[in-house]
């Protein structure tokens, strides 16, 4: 998306991965490829897990959003070397729900799943919304750590962690749920809940994009629930991203075009 994208703005752009699981880059500090990145002449990183925490303290400076959720996915480097961290999947979930499901119930929703994204996605809801949001997971106590983290983040009691069992009577009672797990990818088949428990008065959500029609949304979908698949926040968290680094107004629909034609 973003070699594509600088392309069609005539601004040539080359994105490479740096894989910490090759020989290379295996067993070397997150520092030293960050300095490595920098001694190139990158104009900035995307950080994925397990680093999104792990870069904070290394950085110059961090945007508010990110600090107040302490995890940073995106990093600018600016000609001098400065890094500035950001969290474009806050953004990028936001800008897809908003798109996706713009006139959503939004009283309170659970979100199943505590890890990987699953802060970005709870910063996201309570601050797009959603008045009271339950996080499920299967470890009660990594759910209420989030909650605190969040609550902490907007200043209000908006979350609450829950233990996984029994979920669906707390998805029953919500107006909408967002699968925040790695459940429903091709490498993990199936769903993070039993979905007889929604009905076409609900809403479901993914951040799931590997398929783009997970079993949970295909099962949503026959029931009648409006859904959100896993690449809006995908497609977004890239165009922000995009927009950080070099300065330039991307086009989503192309950025999109790029995505689904991969």
């Amino acid at each position: 998306m973003h070699e594509a994208e600088g392309l069609a703005q005539g601004r040539a752009t080359v994105y490479r991965r740096i894989d910490t699981l090759t020989p290379r880059a295996q067993g070397r500090e997150l520092k030293t490829l960050l300095d490595a990145a920098i001694a190139a002449g990158f104009n900035g990183l995307n950080i994925t897990h397990p680093f999104k925490q792990a870069v904070l303290p290394l950085l110059d400076e961090v945007s508010e959003q990110a600090r107040q959720l302490g995890a940073v996915n995106t990093v600018v480097i600016d000609a001098d070397g400065h890094t500035t961290g950001h969290n474009t999947d806050v953004t990028g979930f936001a800008r897809g729900l908003a798109e996706g499901l713009p006139n959503a119930k939004m009283d309170t929703v659970v979100q199943v799943g505590a890890g990987g994204v699953g802060n970005a996605v709870a910063y996201s809801l309570v601050t797009n919304g959603v008045q009271t949001l339950k996080i499920a997971d299967l470890d009660p106590t990594r759910a209420q750590a989030l909650a605190t983290v969040i609550n902490n983040a907007v200043g209000r009691e908006a979350v609450v962690g829950v233990s996984s069992a029994g979920v669906e009577q707390a998805i029953a009672e919500a107006d909408g749920v967002v699968n925040a797990t790695p459940m429903g990818m091709v490498a993990h088949p199936g769903t993070a809940f039993d979905v007889s428990c929604l009905t076409s008065d609900h809403w479901v959500g993914d951040v799931v994009y590997m398929p783009i029609e997970t079993e949970l949304l295909q099962a949503a979908r026959a029931r009648g629930c409006e859904v959100l698949d896993g690449t809006r926040m995908a497609i977004h968290q890239a165009v922000d991203a995009f927009r950080l680094f070099t300065g330039l107004e991307p086009s989503v629909e192309r950025m999109r075009e790029t995505f689904l034609a991969q």
